[in-house]
């Protein structure tokens, strides 16, 4: 969280006291009567996983599958809802491209990167809230249920926490809207994506091969009322997401770690313990990878959000307008920069599931691989020049994609942004590399 959030909770540091005295233990073990991966790279502790099951689509789903891959419903009449979520990529763009391009004549660029639509069905509503305890915790012990034995945490996840208000929830990059439903309505009307409006969408969906079942399904009120109508096109497009197990498989191999059915290698193994070691990666501390009280599969998020300084990306051209920035959250809402200024600066944290098959990372597609994200973390305030631009004055220009006045809103305190010039990096070049193969084993097959 950020350092402004931070000061408001005096008794919180960088890693609390309750992190001093378990983590390191528990990660020290090495496997034997612990959760933590043994040495053959097994779990000593699995849990049989909630998933989803496997069903016929309901009618009302198998229209909004027809929806998704309807490019007629777009301005230009060549672009889907698939055309930038892939079914064959994890319902993400498969190209090198930090942002998509559409518009009437596909030639307008989008301000951020296009997430997954995978495992967005779990996500809460937007809210700024007391922070959830399982939120900051990067975990040694990620198998067991219920969380009653847990392994360290870092910063903000103790009882301390209590008054500690943060934002959580919604989807896009901004959490601009709580339900799928609304979610679809942002880039059906952007002007720089699909670029329709909803007299076009309307005149879609009254003559689509799908327009009589849609129409049988809504009813009376959907024939009578063409609104009433496109609602239901929306609802069914939601549908089609939460019922569709392509959205959320949960069968990577984590999946069937967490389920004692396979081994890490030693290389994943170790990625496993430097993820959750919040002396390190610190990566659970928001990618939170333990197993629900309901036994609900982890996501990989906290559903939170985080100013972390991504380097601005000089390839999205609003971005060569010095007087541009994208500020996330606050951002969201018209007066936000004011009223919600503790949090301008930062964006949702994604899910790192089907990461290792992603092009483009943060909110502007600014890195291209999980090397580039890794060195980030590691290496941000040790080698800025890396990610940086240097200015006239050959001085670095440090963090050049937020103002200054809301600088006080990144993330200088938790591993591994907690390092200063000088000092090692959180985690080695050989731990960067075993991480990446341990977020490889979270894409779904």
């Amino acid at each position: 969280m950020s350092n402004l959030s931070r000061s408001m909770q005096p008794v919180l540091g960088c890693i609390s006291l309750l992190t001093l005295l378990w983590a390191t233990p528990v990660l020290a073990q090495s496997g034997t009567g612990s959760c933590l991966p043994a040495p053959d790279g097994s779990n000593p502790c699995p849990v049989e996983l909630l998933k989803p099951k496997m069903q016929p689509l309901s009618q009302m789903a198998l229209i909004g599958k027809q929806i998704f891959n309807d490019p007629l419903l777009s301005g230009s009449g060549k672009l889907s809802c698939a055309s930038c979520h892939e079914p064959t990529n994890h319902y993400a763009p498969s190209g090198n491209s930090p942002v998509f391009s559409g518009g009437m004549q596909l030639n307008k660029q989008g301000r951020r990167a296009v997430p997954t639509l995978t495992y967005s069905e779990r996500r809460p509503n937007f809210s700024i809230g007391l922070d959830d305890p399982t939120s900051e915790a990067a975990p040694a012990i990620v198998a067991n249920v219920g969380g009653a034995e847990r392994g360290g945490k870092s910063a903000t996840n103790n009882a301390a926490s209590a008054g500690n208000l943060v934002p959580q929830g919604g989807l896009f990059w901004d959490g601009r809207a709580d339900t799928l439903q609304q979610q679809v309505l942002g880039p059906l009307y952007d002007p720089a994506e699909m670029a329709s409006s909803p007299q076009k969408v309307i005149e879609r969906i009254s003559s689509a091969p799908y327009t009589a079942d849609l129409k049988q399904l809504a009813g009376i009120a959907g024939q009578a009322s063409p609104e009433f109508l496109l609602a239901e096109a929306m609802f069914a497009l939601a549908r089609y997401q939460i019922e569709d197990p392509a959205f959320h498989r949960y069968n990577s191999k984590f999946d069937g770690w967490l389920e004692g059915k396979e081994n890490f290698t030693p290389i994943e193994r170790a990625g496993y313990l430097a993820f959750n070691d919040p002396q390190k990666g610190n990566c659970a501390a928001c990618h939170v990878d333990t197993v629900s009280g309901n036994r609900l599969p982890p996501v990989f998020t906290d559903h939170q959000y985080e100013a972390l300084g991504a380097p601005r990306n000089m390839q999205i051209a609003m971005n060569h307008d010095p007087a541009y920035f994208d500020l996330g959250v606050c951002d969201r809402q018209p007066d936000g920069r004011t009223s919600l200024s503790l949090y301008c600066g930062m964006f949702a944290t994604p899910t790192l599931r089907n990461s290792a098959t992603r092009h483009v990372f943060f909110h502007n597609g600014v890195f291209h691989s999980l090397e580039d994200v890794l060195d980030f973390y590691a290496l941000r305030d040790l080698e800025p020049s890396k990610f940086y631009p240097v200015g006239k004055n050959k001085k670095v220009q440090k963090y050049n994609d937020i103002p200054d006045k809301y600088r006080q809103n990144l993330d200088t305190l938790d591993a591994p942004f907690d390092r200063k010039a000088g000092e090692k990096p959180a985690m080695t070049e050989d731990e960067r590399v075993a991480i990446i193969a341990f977020l490889k084993t979270l894409t779904d097959r």
